[in-house]
C-alpha cells in the first residue's frame, strides 16, 4: 500500500454563524439577501446559503427596527438609542443619521417612490421623513399605545399610511391632508400585522386577540371579522397569479369547492401555533391547515413563553413564503408539486440563524454532504453542507443532546445514535426521520456514545454514573411508529467520575473510555472485561480514539497534553504539548500518521506523530471548540463550539503545492523578463517586473545605476509616472529601509526627491498605510541631514588648518570687491603692476635679511606675498607711501 501524503495544510472553506437574534429582519426585492438583525449589529445574509455577506455594525444599540428602500440600495435602521440611520448597501456607509422619537423606533417602512420613510414607537408617535433631506414631513399623534406596526399603501398614488397600536386600534392617516382619515376600532387586544388586499381597497388586519379583520377602504368599516383561534403574528395577501394561487385554485377547482363566481381573497396566517393556514375572505373558510408544525421548541421553555411564528412574509418573484420562528430559525415554504389527493406545502428550506453553544457533532455519509449537530437543545439538525441549510430536526429527547455518533448499517441505513441528560440513548434512522431504538438503563446523563466500526450491530455507551454498557440493535427495522426499547449485553463499573468519551477498535474487539478521573481504560468486548489502563494524565480525559493502523490510542485531556498509548503494556509512547488549554477533541488522520486537535482556546492544530511537530494552528473560533468531524472520505474537517460557529475545513496541501509551484514557474519567467529589460536598457519596466516580483536587491541595483548615469532624471521619472499607488507603497516601504543605512541613503534620498516632485502631497496621503512609512522615514532622513552638516562644517576646518599653513588663499568679501575693480579698470591695473615691481625689487634685499635673521617672519612674508597677488589694489595704495 503506498504511503499516504502527509497534509500541509487546511483551508476554512465555509462558516455557519450566528446571523440571526430574533427581532426585525427585511427581504431584498429580489429575495437575494436579507438583512437581519443580531444584537447590535445588522447582518447582511445571503438566502441560498445562509452565508454572511456583510456585517453592519450600527453602534446604535440593540436593533429594533429595519426597513429597505425599493431598489435595495438604501437600508434603514433604528436601535435602543433612538437613533434612525441611513445605510448605503454598495459602501455599507451610513449616509446620514438622526434622532426623531422619544422612545425606541418600534416600526419602519420605506415608500414605493422611495423617497419617504415612515417610522412608529414606544412614544406612540407616527413620524414621516424626507429620505434625501432627513428631516420630518408629518407629525401623527393619536395613538394611546406603544405603535407597533406600520406600513404605506402598496399603490404609490394612493396617500394613506396605516398604523398598528397595542391600543387595539388601526389608524389611518391622510398624508395629503396630514390628518388622520380613520380610527379602526374592532380588535380587543394589540395588532400585530396589516396586508392591503391587491385591488387596494381592503386592508386586512391580524391581532392577538385571535381574529383577522376585514376593512373596507371607501367608508372605512369592518366588512368582516374571521376567528382563527390563535394568536396571530402575521397575515399575508396571496396575489393572483402567484404560484400559491395558481396551484391552489386549480386543486380547488379540481375538487369541486372553488365556484367560477367566487370573488374572496386569499390570505395566509401564522402565529403562536406554528402552522400555516391558507383562507378565503369568502364564507371565511379555511382552505388548508399544516398538518404538525415544523417549528422546534425547547421543552425548557415556559408555558407562557412565546412559540410558534413571530412573522411571516411573502417572497417577491413568486419564490414562497418564508415563515420565522420564536427559536431564530427561517422557515422557506412552497406549494407541494403533487395535488392529486390533497394540496400541501412542503417545508423547501431551513436557514437557523442561531445555533447556540455546538456540543458535538459527525458526518452522516461517506460523501460528507450532511452534517449531524448536537447543540444545547434537545434536538439533532442536520446540515446540507451544500446550501448549509438545516434539512431536518431530530425530536425526541426531553433534556440537552450530549454526545452523538452516526453509522451506516450492514443493509445500507444511515443511522444516528444520540446520548442525553435525560438518562436515555436513542437511535434515529435518517432516511425515515425517526427514532427506531430507545435505550433505558443508565443512572445518569448519557455523555458519551460509540457505533461499532465493523459489524455495525451494536454500540457503547457510557454515562455519568460510571458505567459502559453495550447496547444490540442488530434486527431493527424502520417501519415502526414507535421506538423499540433496546437491551444492555454487557455492563460495567468503569470509573470513578463522569464517562467523557468512547471510542470502539476498527475490529470491534476492544472498547476505550476516558474518564474525569485521568484515567482511559481499554475493556474487551462483548463481555467488557479489563484489558490495560492508562494512567499520566493530571487532568480529565475529554476524547479517546483507536488508531486506524496501530495497536494504540491517542487521549486528550485538560492537562493541555495529547498523549498516544500502546495497548500492549500500557506505556506511553509520545506526548504532544502546545495547547495553552484543556485540549477537548483529537482525531487521527492521514492513515494514522497525523492527527488533529482542538481545545478550550480555540485553537485547531494539525501535528504530524513521527516529528512530534505542530504542522499549522488555526485561529478560527472566538471560544471553546468542543466539537470535531473528520470525514471518512476526504478527511474534510468540522469544527464547532461555544461560539456557536460552525466550520467546515478542506485539506489545501495539494492546492497550495501546485500554486506555489506555479508562482514559482511564473517567478522564473518574470525574472528573464526582468534581465531583458535590463538588457535593453527598459529601465520604466524594469522597475515594474522588480516591484512585482518583491526584489529590493533588484530594485536599488537599478536606481543606483541609473543615478550614475546622464541624464537619469527622465529614466527615473518616467519609471515612477508609471507606477500605481500600491507599487507606490511597496517602493516607499522599500526605501524606508534603505534609508535606515548609510550606505545606501543617498539613493533612496534621491529617489524620495523624484517620488514627491512627481506625486503631489495629497495624492499621496490617500495611498493607504502610507502614513506609518513616511513616520519611519523622517527620523533617519533627519539624522543624514545632520550628518552632512557636520560633515560640511568639519570641512572648514581644514580650511583654516590650510589658511593658518599658507597651503591655500583665503577669501574675502575685500578680494571679490577688487576682483569687481580690476575688470573694471585695466589700465590702473597695468600701471599698478609696474610700480609694484620696482617696490618689490628695492625690498628684496630687506626681506631677504629678515628672513636671515628669523624664521618666524617667514609666515608673514608668505602670507603678505599672497596677499599682494591677489589685492593688487591695495598694494598700489601703498606704493607712494613707501615711496
Amino acid at each position: 500500500m503506498a504511503s499516504a501524503t502527509l497534509k500541509k495544510n487546511y483551508r476554512c472553506s465555509q462558516s455557519l454563524q450566528q446571523f440571526y437574534s430574533g427581532g426585525p429582519f427585511v427581504v431584498s426585492s429580489d429575495g437575494s439577501f436579507i438583512a437581519c438583525a443580531c444584537s447590535e449589529s445588522i447582518k447582511i445574509v445571503d438566502s441560498s446559503n445562509a452565508s454572511t455577506k456583510f456585517t453592519i455594525e450600527a453602534e446604535s444599540g440593540t436593533i429594533t427596527a429595519l426597513a429597505l428602500s425599493p431598489n435595495d440600495k438604501l437600508l434603514f435602521s433604528a436601535g435602543h438609542s433612538r437613533q434612525i440611520k441611513v445605510w448605503d448597501l454598495d459602501t455599507f456607509k451610513c449616509l446620514r443619521s438622526w434622532k426623531g422619537h422619544d422612545g425606541p423606533v418600534m416600526g419602519m417602512a420605506c415608500h414605493g417612490s422611495g423617497g419617504l420613510l415612515a417610522t412608529s414607537g414606544a412614544d406612540r408617535k407616527v413620524l414621516v421623513w424626507d429620505v434625501d433631506g432627513g428631516f420630518c414631513t408629518h407629525y401623527f399623534k393619536g395613538h394611546k399605545g406603544v405603535v407597533t406596526s406600520i406600513m404605506f399603501h402598496p399603490d404609490v398614488n394612493k396617500s394613506l399610511l396605516f398604523s398598528g397600536s397595542d391600543d387595539t386600534t388601526v389608524r389611518v392617516w391622510d398624508l395629503l391632508a396630514k390628518k388622520c382619515a380613520a380610527v379602526l376600532e374592532k380588535h380587543f387586544s394589540a395588532v400585530s400585522s396589516m396586508a392591503v388586499s391587491e385591488d387596494g381597497w381592503t386592508l386586512l388586519s391580524a391581532g392577538r386577540d385571535k381574529v383577522v379583520n376585514l376593512w373596507d377602504l371607501h367608508d372605512y368599516r369592518c366588512k368582516s371579522t374571521i376567528p382563527t383561534y390563535e394568536v396571530l403574528e402575521a397575515v399575508c395577501i396571496v396575489y393572483s397569479g402567484s404560484q400559491f394561487a395558481s396551484s391552489l385554485g386549480a386543486f380547488l377547482q379540481q375538487s369541486g369547492k372553488k365556484k367560477s363566481r367566487s370573488t374572496g381573497i386569499y390570505f395566509i396566517t401564522a402565529g403562536e401555533r406554528g402552522i400555516v393556514r391558507i383562507w378565503t375572505s369568502e364564507g371565511a373558510v379555511c382552505l388548508y391547515e399544516q398538518k404538525s408544525s415544523d417549528v422546534t421548541v425547547s421543552s425548557a421553555e415556559d408555558e407562557d413563553s412565546t412559540r410558534g411564528f413571530t412573522s411571516a412574509v411573502m417572497l417577491p418573484l413568486d419564490q414562497g413564503l418564508l415563515c420565522v420562528t420564536a427559536d431564530q430559525q427561517f422557515l422557506f415554504y412552497s406549494p407541494a408539486e403533487h395535488l392529486e389527493e390533497k394540496w400541501s406545502l412542503k417545508l423547501t428550506k431551513r436557514l437557523v440563524g442561531f445555533n447556540d453553544e455546538i456540543v458535538d457533532m459527525k458526518f452522516l455519509d461517506e460523501e460528507e454532504q450532511y452534517l449531524a449537530v448536537a447543540t444545547n437543545l434537545e434536538q439533532v439538525r442536520v446540515y446540507d453542507l451544500s446550501s448549509m441549510s438545516c434539512s431536518y430536526v431530530l425530536s425526541g429527547h426531553t433534556d440537552t443532546i450530549l454526545c452523538l455518533d452516526t453509522s451506516i448499517s450492514s443493509n445500507g441505513r444511515r443511522l444516528i445514535l444520540t446520548g442525553s441528560k435525560d438518562n436515555s440513548v436513542r437511535l434515529w434512522e435518517s432516511e425515515s426521520r425517526c427514532c427506531i431504538g430507545l435505550g433505558i438503563g443508565h443512572m445518569g446523563a448519557v455523555g458519551a456514545v460509540a457505533f461499532s466500526k465493523k459489524c455495525r450491530d451494536f454500540f457503547v455507551s457510557g454515562s455519568s454514573d460510571r458505567t459502559i454498557k453495550v447496547w444490540n440493535f442488530d434486527g431493527l427495522s424502520d417501519d415502526i411508529e414507535e421506538p423499540i426499547s433496546l437491551k444492555a449485553k454487557a455492563v460495567v463499573a468503569a470509573h470513578d467520575k463522569d464517562i467523557n468519551s468512547l471510542a470502539v477498535a476498527p475490529n470491534d474487539s476492544l472498547v476505550c473510555s476516558g474518564s474525569q478521573d485521568r484515567t482511559a481504560c481499554v475493556w474487551r468486548l462483548p463481555e467488557l472485561v479489563l484489558v490495560v489502563k492508562f494512567t499520566g494524565h493530571k487532568r480529565g480525559i475529554w476524547c479517546v480514539e483507536f488508531s486506524p493502523v496501530d495497536q494504540c490510542v491517542i487521549t486528550a485531556s485538560g492537562d493541555k497534553t495529547v498523549k498516544i498509548w500502546a495497548i500492549a503494556d500500557g506505556s506511553c509512547l509520545k506526548t504532544f504539548e502546545g495547547h495553552t488549554s484543556s485540549v477537548l477533541r483529537a482525531s487521527f488522520l492521514t492513515r494514522g500518521t497525523q492527527f488533529v486537535s482542538c481545545g478550550a482556546d480555540g485553537l485547531v492544530k494539525l501535528w504530524t506523530i513521527k516529528t512530534n511537530e505542530c504542522i499549522s494552528t488555526y485561529d478560527q473560533h472566538e471560544d471553546k471548540v468542543w466539537a470535531l468531524a473528520v470525514g471518512k472520505k476526504t478527511e474534510m474537517l468540522a469544527t464547532g463550539g461555544s461560539d456557536a460557529v460552525i466550520n467546515l475545513w478542506h485539506d489545501s496541501t495539494a492546492a497550495e503545492k501546485e500554486e506555489a509551484f506555479r508562482k514559482e514557474e511564473e517567478g522564473v519567467l518574470r525574472g528573464q523578463e526582468l534581465e531583458n529589460a535590463l538588457l535593453d536598457a527598459e529601465y520604466t519596466k524594469a522597475i515594474q517586473i522588480a516591484l512585482e516580483l518583491r526584489r529590493p536587491r533588484k530594485l536599488f541595483e537599478l536606481f543606483s545605476e541609473l543615478f550614475r548615469k546622464r541624464e537619469t532624471g527622465d529614466h527615473i521619472d518616467k519609471a515612477l509616472h508609471a507606477l500605481g499607488k500600491e507599487e507606490f507603497l511597496l517602493l516607499f516601504e522599500y526605501i524606508r529601509e534603505w534609508n535606515t543605512k548609510p550606505k545606501l541613503c543617498h539613493v533612496a534620498q534621491s529617489v524620495l526627491f523624484r517620488a514627491f516632485n512627481i506625486l503631489p502631497p495629497t495624492e499621496i496621503i490617500e495611498i493607504k498605510g502610507i502614513s506609518e512609512l513616511l513616520e519611519g522615514l523622517i527620523p533617519y532622513s533627519q539624522r543624514h541631514f545632520s550628518r552632512i552638516d557636520r560633515l560640511i562644517r568639519s570641512t572648514f576646518l581644514l580650511d583654516y588648518t590650510l589658511i593658518r599653513m599658507s597651503v591655500i588663499e583665503p577669501t574675502t568679501q575685500d578680494d571679490l570687491k577688487t576682483k569687481s575693480l580690476l575688470h573694471s579698470e585695466k589700465n590702473m591695473e597695468d600701471n599698478a603692476e609696474e610700480d609694484q615691481k620696482q617696490v618689490s625689487e628695492e625690498q628684496k634685499p630687506k626681506a631677504s635679511g629678515k628672513k636671515r635673521k628669523s624664521h618666524k617672519s617667514g609666515d608673514h612674508s608668505r602670507l603678505h606675498k599672497k596677499v599682494k597677488d591677489s589685492s593688487t589694489h591695495a598694494n598700489t595704495a601703498a606704493v607712494p607711501l613707501q615711496a
